[in-house]
Formats: structure tokens, sequence, C-alpha cells
């Protein structure tokens, strides 16, 4: 993303065709990559659904190993990830037992993983929901970038074919 950008910017600076014109190739396979992945995501909503959950144990398995253990990168590591899930979706642990221990450690001070609204549910559960209930807001997000992204197109070719036009000087 960053070689595309200064392909942007480096081109409208110095004037330069084949530079922007690169640039707009490189949106162009980004954006036609995006619509792939999107079609693909909504199409297999189950897999992604089952495929964050597997990764969401394996994290959450990781930061309780690692609150156990002295080394305080790896428990840093993992915890803030855990915490980002648990902050995002409102939830905490993998089932309802599980919650509940995490709770438990969270107000004895041993670990800092669950919101601190108190009420939460299992995060199974919220990362389902998100994949089902929820799939609005993916695309929602998904279609501003797709928009903005046609506007980095249109904007990037009037610029290319604006030098071309003009008298050089």
């Amino acid at each position: 993303m960053m070689v595309v950008g200064f392909l942007g910017c480096y081109g409208a600076i110095q004037e330069s065709q084949c530079l922007l014109g690169t640039f707009f190739a490189c949106l162009v396979i980004l954006f036609a990559c995006e619509v792939a992945a999107g079609i693909w995501g909504f199409m297999h909503k189950d897999t992604v659904s089952k495929e964050m959950i597997s990764f969401y144990d394996s994290v959450y398995d990781k930061a309780i190993t690692d609150t156990m253990t002295a080394d305080s990168t790896n428990r840093k590591a993992a915890a803030t990830v855990l915490k980002v899930f648990h902050d995002t979706l409102n939830c905490c642990g993998k089932g309802h037992a599980t919650s509940w221990l995490t709770q438990i450690s969270d107000t004895l001070g041993i670990t800092d993983l669950c919101p601190n609204s108190g009420l939460s549910s299992n995060c199974h559960k919220s990362i389902n929901e998100l994949f089902t209930d929820k799939i609005y807001l993916i695309g929602i997000a998904a279609l501003v970038v797709a928009v903005i992204m046609i506007f980095e197109m249109i904007f990037s070719m009037v610029l290319c074919c604006g030098i071309r036009n003009s008298p050089v000087y």
C-alpha cells in the first residue's frame, strides 16, 4: 500500500503520466481483489466464522498459558490481541465456564482481559452473531472503501489526462 501511495503522490508531484497510470492500474487490481474477497467472504461466511473462532481459541489459550509464566513479552502480545477481541465484541471467554473464570481472574487482578462493563457474553456466540446477524456492517465498511477507491481511480485518470492535454512549459 505504501508503494501504491508513493506512485500516486510522486506521480502527481512530478506530473508523470507513467507513474499515474501505474497508480491507476494498481488501484484497479486492488479494487478487483477487494470485490473478489468480499464475494468469497459472503459466500463462505460460515467458514470464515469457524476460522475466526479457531483463531480466537488459539489466542485465548496462549494468553491464559502465558499468564501463568513469567515471560511478560509473550503475555503482553497475546493479551493485547485477546483484549481487542473482548472490547470490540463485548465478550469474554470461549464458553460459559471460561467466561466466568476469566472474569473472576480479572476481579482478583491476575489478568486484565475482559471488558470493564461487567455484562458480556461468550465470544463464540458473539463471533457467530457478527458473521450472521451483523454481516451488513462488514458490507457497509467494504462499500465505503470501494467508493473511496473509485474516486481515487477517477481523480488519478482525470489528472493523468490533464497532464497529457496540458502544454509543455
